[in-house]
Order: structure tokens, then C-alpha cells, then sequence
């Protein structure tokens, strides 16, 4: 398949082999997020999930950083003590803003990946959290700092943190700040997996993400959607979900492939439809 590539100016996004690549291009403000970033993600992740030759979605940063969170300029929140500032901006623009990369990512019916190489702050760490697999080095840090700035958890972290880390520890991240270098965010739960040397990083990321890509894309997007949902679902319900699911997935021809692979001993060649 050749390479289909979109370049901007912060935002670089490429399709290759199934696997579609979001870079954070801006590394001299360790890739804070501008409006035009965040709607670039937004627009690539829609896109992933009507396109068919995406298999898989991988994301990262240039530089020595994943992201600072919001750019501060395209923040609302920095006008709240302007005279004519409205309060209901503030939920408009998140609604508009970072929770809809967030929703988006969470409820991509493909695989997600995210290679986090540096520093990942708030919005920024949840961009990554969002994920479905989480790599990270030594150089990796998750920082929180809402409650230095006298504002609410926002981008999702609400709903991430303590599904990933637990409710106690949710609060220290949100309430105390309490932040993870490298090997620690694996060790609290926070992340899939640490890789031993920051140069490793990218290489480890782009295997898993086309290892995720060659699989059966239908089967994985509906074994997500249950996951994801289990949290806010009774047993009935999930078990009822699990049936249906698996009927769609009777339907695909990767079935059938995983089926014939298996009685000939080989490995699956599955097409992702």
C-alpha cells in the first residue's frame, strides 16, 4: 500500500501499511496543543474510522516531548478575568474542544496506540490515556496540574484516571498533583508497557501498532467496545451485548481465515473487513 501523508504545520498525519501515524509537530513548545492541532486530531481520528485502510492508529510527539497540554492562547479559561467573559464559554469550548478528541479516540472502533516520549501534561496525558496501548521509556512523565491552576480535571480525566489507577489514587493525581516518570505509570496500572531506552520507543510502538493492524479489525473494534463499556454495564446487559457482537463478528470474512489458518497450522492472513 503506498504512503498517504498529510503534512501541516503542527500536526503531521500518515497512513502506511495500515497503521495511521498522528505526530505532534511542534516541539519548541513541547507540543502544547493549538486549536488547529487539536481539530487536526479530531479530523485524522474521524477519518481513521470510516476509512478502510486504516487498521490501526498511532500517535506521538516530536522532540523530547508528547504534549504540554493546551496551548495557554487557546485557552478560555486564561480570559476568565475579562469583565466580558462569559462562564458558559468554558464548557463550550471543552465540548467543542479536547473532550471531542477524547470520545473520539475511546470510541474508535479500530486499535489505538500511543507512543509517549517525554513530558505529558494533563490534556495532554489524557490525549495518550485515551489510547488502547500505552508505551513509554525512562524520559516519560505524566504531570497533572489543574489544581495549581484552581481548575476542575477536564479532557476526560474524570472518567480515565480511575478506571486506570483506581479512585484513591485518581485523587492524588487530580488533587495533589502527584505525577509518574517511565516504569512507574506501568507499575501503577496507568500504562501498557515501558521499553528500556527512550531511542527504543518509536521502533516498539510502530511493532505493536502493525501487529495490531495485520489482525481481524472488526473482531478487536467489538472486543473494545465491550471493554470499554464494562465499567457502566450490568452483567445482563454485557453478556447480552457479548452475543450480538459476536454474531457481527461471524459475519466477517477474517472468521473464516482464523478458522482455515488454524486447521492448517499457519498464521492468519486477516484482511480487516
Amino acid at each position: 500500500m503506498a504512503e498517504r501523508t498529510e503534512p501541516t504545520e503542527q500536526l503531521h498525519v500518515a497512513l502506511d501499511e495500515g497503521v495511521l501515524r498522528i505526530t505532534l509537530t511542534r516541539p519548541e513548545a513541547k507540543n502544547a496543543l493549538t486549536i488547529a492541532m487539536r481539530d487536526g486530531i479530531v479530523d485524522a481520528v474521524r477519518r481513521a474510522r470510516h476509512d478502510a485502510d486504516v487498521r490501526a492508529v498511532l500517535i506521538t510527539g516530536a522532540g523530547d516531548a508528547f504534549c504540554a497540554g493546551m496551548d495557554l492562547t487557546a485557552s478560555t479559561v486564561m480570559q476568565a478575568a475579562d469583565p466580558s467573559f462569559r462562564t458558559r464559554m468554558t464548557s463550550e469550548a471543552l465540548r467543542a474542544g479536547v473532550q471531542t478528541f477524547i470520545r473520539e479516540l475511546w470510541e474508535l472502533d479500530k486499535p489505538t496506540v500511543a507512543a509517549v516520549n517525554g513530558a505529558a501534561v494533563g490534556p495532554g496525558a489524557h490525549l495518550a490515556l485515551a489510547c488502547d496501548f500505552v508505551l513509554v521509556s525512562p524520559t516519560t512523565k505524566f504531570r497533572w496540574t489543574f489544581a495549581n491552576w484552581g481548575l476542575v480535571v477536564d479532557a476526560g480525566g474524570a472518567y480515565l484516571l480511575p478506571r486506570l489507577v483506581g479512585l484513591p489514587r485518581a485523587r492524588a493525581i487530580v488533587m495533589l498533583g502527584e505525577g509518574f516518570d517511565g516504569a512507574e505509570a506501568v507499575d501503577a496500572g496507568l500504562v501498557y508497557r515501558s521499553v528500556e531506552a527512550p531511542e527504543l520507543l518509536l521502533a516498539e510502538a510502530e511493532a505493536l501498532a502493525a501487529r495490531l493492524a495485520a489482525g481481524p479489525t472488526r473482531s478487536l473494534g467489538l472486543s473494545k467496545r465491550l471493554l470499554n463499556a464494562s465499567f457502566e454495564t450490568d452483567l445482563s446487559t454485557s453478556l447480552e451485548l457479548e452475543g450480538h457482537f459476536q454474531a457481527l463478528a461471524t459475519t466477517s470474512p477474517d472468521l473464516r481465515e482464523g478458522m482455515t489458518a488454524f486447521r492448517e497450522k499457519r498464521r492468519a492472513t486477516f484482511q480487516g473487513d
